[in-house]
């Protein structure tokens, strides 16, 4: 029998607990990411226990209306679960949760599961729990290139001109805590593009940095001691994902973008297992950005989808 309650305050250090020894958890899920921008969601996160009370799960979620979200301030989450969670245990907490978020009201559930690289372990019972309750759909289906850094492709002749290129014309690639800088060309870089601003305001990723420094770090080239591009990463257990990637014109102009990824994949190549750049999808995968996706393959990196599922009650 799985018994469920919503996530309260009460439970912080429980959740956060569970979390960090899940086996598909990563510090996104953590309290202190996810309530950094609570203002802006409704939670509805769940907690699933076994007979014996003991904590089998936790699904970070918010309300939108009568629809269950896998929660919208995050990439990707769906349960979280732990190494005792097996695929009975699976179809049992899907079974639970189904019928206790109809008596709750809710009509639909929209599910974005985490993708199999940031597993300690495999962790894909969820997924085989909703193909067995019956109907459901793939609404999403985003793209992001991975390099495989046990045994990375090569890479592509004009990334590798365009490294080399850097180098020459004296840029320096280091790590760097001065987020400031490179918000501003991340910032003035989207603006020109997209009329956008980054997700996370400069104070935030200052924040959540603070929280988490081992997990949020920043690598940046810099010119005649001017940052002109720079990648900041999210360190996710074996992982690693690059949430921002920006240059300045001149940053563009002599391949300094380049030169930070071919020290990055260098660095990590006998530290981690995956180099994540990140989908070049729009509209749920339903628009590829074919030269941003061409640029990261020439990295020496290959596909892997980030899915998202729907359901009715």
């Amino acid at each position: 029998m799985i018994i469920i309650q919503r996530y309260s305050a009460e439970h912080f250090d429980e959740w956060n607990s569970f979390v960090a020894a899940s086996k598909n958890g990563t510090f996104l899920f953590d309290r202190r990411y996810m309530d950094y921008h609570s203002d802006r969601f409704s939670d509805y996160s769940l907690m699933f226990y076994d007979e014996k009370h003991r904590l089998v799960a936790v699904l970070p979620a918010n309300a939108e209306g009568d629809v269950l979200q896998s929660h919208h301030g995050l990439t990707y989450g769906g349960l979280v679960v732990g190494d005792a969670f097996r695929t009975v245990t699976a179809l049992e907490t899907m079974e639970a949760m189904n019928a206790f978020l109809r008596r709750e009201g809710f009509r639909r559930i929209v599910y974005k599961p985490t993708p199999w690289i940031y597993h300690r372990q495999p962790s894909e019972e969820d997924l085989y729990a909703i193909f067995r309750q019956g109907k459901f759909n793939i609404i999403g289906r985003d793209i992001s290139i991975i390099v495989d850094l046990s045994c990375p492709l090569p890479f592509m002749e004009l990334r590798r001109r365009h490294a080399a290129k850097a180098l020459r014309e004296g840029v320096v690639v280091e790590w760097s805590e001065d987020f400031d800088d490179f918000w501003t060309v991340l910032d003035d870089n989207l603006m020109q593009r997209y009329g956008a601003h980054p997700v996370h305001s400069v104070e935030e990723i200052k924040l959540l940095s603070g929280l988490f420094p081992e997990n949020i770090v920043l690598c940046h080239a810099t010119l005649n001691s001017s940052t002109i591009a720079g990648v900041v990463l999210f360190i996710c257990g074996k992982t690693v994902h690059v949430q921002y990637i920006s240059a300045s014109p001149e940053g563009k102009r002599i391949g300094a973008v380049d030169a930070i990824f071919s020290f990055l994949i260098s660095y990590y190549s006998d530290k981690k297992s995956f180099f994540d750049f990140g989908k070049s999808t729009e509209d749920m995968g339903r628009y590829l950005n074919e030269g941003l996706i061409f640029q990261k393959e020439g990295f020496g990196g290959r596909g892997v989808c980030y899915d998202t599922y729907e359901w009715e009650l």
